[in-house]
């Protein structure tokens, strides 16, 4: 189960970096809550497919370029229900602001699927491109 999930965390990270949002989101259950730390724009807790797809995916595919954030994995460890992701993504915005973070996430998943995403990331950066919560 260990490496099951860390495969499903790697294919689900590696659909984001390819700006396949939907295949992504078929990775996730679909009352998924996404959990981010900080007083940014998107901070607090998501509750389900449709308000990830609205207040995250929406808001990114307007303000940033391309694809969106390339990820890259730096490491996987996973304990029983849990993966932890370190990485690193790149991306540029629309208005020209680098955008290149570091997350650390721990991801609980069950039967295959993601069902919590706790996000930690460089917050400042996060207002400096994306602006406070609105």
């Amino acid at each position: 189960m260990i490496e099951k999930n860390k495969e499903i965390v790697r294919e689900a990270y590696a659909a984001i970096s390819r700006g396949d949002a939907e295949r992504f989101l078929g990775f996730l259950r679909d009352d998924v809550e996404w959990y981010f730390i900080g007083s940014h724009r998107f901070s607090g807790t998501m509750k389900g497919k449709e308000q990830i797809i609205e207040e995250l995916f929406g808001v990114l595919g307007n303000e940033l370029e391309g694809d969106g954030i390339q990820l890259e994995i730096r490491q996987l460890i996973a304990e029983g229900d849990k993966v932890v992701a370190e990485m690193l993504g790149t991306a540029r915005s629309t208005s020209g602001k680098d955008y290149n973070n570091t997350y650390n996430l721990i991801l609980t998943l069950e039967s295959g699927l993601i069902t919590e995403i706790r996000e930690y990331l460089d917050t400042e950066l996060v207002t400096e491109v994306f602006g406070r919560a609105v």
